[in-house]
């Protein structure tokens, strides 16, 4: 993987020329710091740490404490919103269907319409997201996302629409399924009623699934929407991603190795994305940790090392950057390895910069990671 042969290789592609339809979830996202020490009305020092806030609310079982969250960003929020931004970088022409507002949409959403297709079927979530220096805790409000069913898509859009959106287009991407509990239904509706009239294509278009940290759901629920994702084959080249995170708990939740060494991360990376790609018989898995990224395509492995950042700007929306960068390589017909590297300098350059790249910033960025500049 040549990273100054990547980058030459993508400034002969065209992006804006790929179609994408894209859903379903929607948040309104406030980016907090925990505060440890007020030290005035302006100031303050911040807990900058998960184990340092959680060593605070240890101290605090039989007893009670205060926690204050100061607001440093209100933002469009939920995975698909966030892979959504990414990808609009770089002029796609993309539609999106999720929780944006109901009946109407949100006026934190309206930045996207300048040039993505918007349809609502329902209000959004809120999340605090808690920002530290080694990841991020998200505190959710989520119950307006059981409002999205097959039966609201079709009220919203309507069978033809639908079906036109998806013919049409080269990405296809559910993210957020943990959050969305009716959407192992809707995708069993959409499998049953959408599926037979979609017409099947020699280039098969990328249907890209993230789960999104489903580790609050029942094993069984987990074991039935990913044994629906190979039904998804008859049209779509069909990607799973997850992060390091919940691809060991996915493989406990499959029963694929011994628990305890799952839970203690010493089985390897190149095994367990092996053992989930070979069980669920998808065209693709994709892990992407935080340090590097994996990827199991045609029945090969392959690895990358990514660019690292000890003190990001900004965690939360990284892992859907990386989804947006990595889909972007693979509509690209980049090679394998290539496209963890679109998709970790994508999440790189988000990290760093606190926004999405341009195409052009994705090319620059990839050069001076080349030449150890970033």
């Amino acid at each position: 993987m040549d990273k100054r042969k990547l980058a030459k290789i993508l400034t002969t592609k065209d992006p804006s020329s790929l179609r994408m339809v894209i859903g379903f979830d929607g948040f309104i996202d406030e980016i907090n710091h925990v505060v440890d020490k007020r030290i005035d009305a302006d100031h303050f020092s911040r807990i900058d740490t998960i184990i340092k806030l959680a060593a605070r609310i240890e101290r605090a079982s039989g007893l009670s404490t205060n926690i204050e969250l100061h607001s440093v960003q209100k933002k469009i929020g939920g995975n698909g919103p966030i892979m959504t931004q990414a990808l609009a970088m770089h002029k796609a022409d993309i539609s999106y269907i999720g929780a944006l507002g109901h009946p109407s949409v949100d006026d934190v959403f309206m930045p996207l319409a300048d040039n993505i297709s918007l349809y609502s079927i329902a209000a959004p979530g809120h999340t605090d997201a808690l920002e530290f220096d080694d990841g991020k805790v998200m505190l959710g409000k989520m119950s307006s996302l059981r409002d999205i069913t097959y039966a609201r898509l079709m009220e919203t859009l309507g069978k033809d629409r639908l079906v036109a959106l998806l013919s049409g287009a080269d990405l296809v991407a559910n993210v957020n399924w943990s959050m969305l509990p009716h959407m192992t239904s809707l995708w069993q509706q959409l499998i049953n009623e959408i599926l037979p009239l979609l017409a099947e294509k020699q280039q098969k278009p990328v249907f890209f699934v993230d789960l999104a940290d489903p580790e609050k759901r029942e094993h069984q629920e987990i074991r039935e929407a990913l044994d629906l994702l190979k039904q998804f084959k008859t049209r779509f080249f069909v990607v799973l991603g997850l992060n390091k995170k919940e691809a060991y708990d996915i493989s406990a939740v499959l029963g694929l190795f011994d628990l305890k060494k799952l839970a203690d991360m010493t089985i390897s990376l190149e095994a367990v994305n092996t053992a989930l790609y070979d069980h669920l018989n998808i065209d693709a898995v994709v892990i992407h940790p935080v340090d590097r990224s994996s990827l199991v395509m045609h029945g090969t492995y392959t690895e990358a090392m990514g660019p690292f950042v000890s003190k990001p700007k900004l965690t939360t929306g990284a892992g859907d950057n990386f989804n947006a960068g990595f889909v972007l390589g693979l509509l690209l017909a980049l090679s394998p390895g290539d496209a963890l590297l679109t998709g970790m300098a994508t999440s790189g350059y988000y990290v760093r910069h606190a926004h999405s790249p341009t195409f052009e910033d994705l090319i620059r960025f990839i050069i001076d990671w080349a030449e150890d500049n970033i």
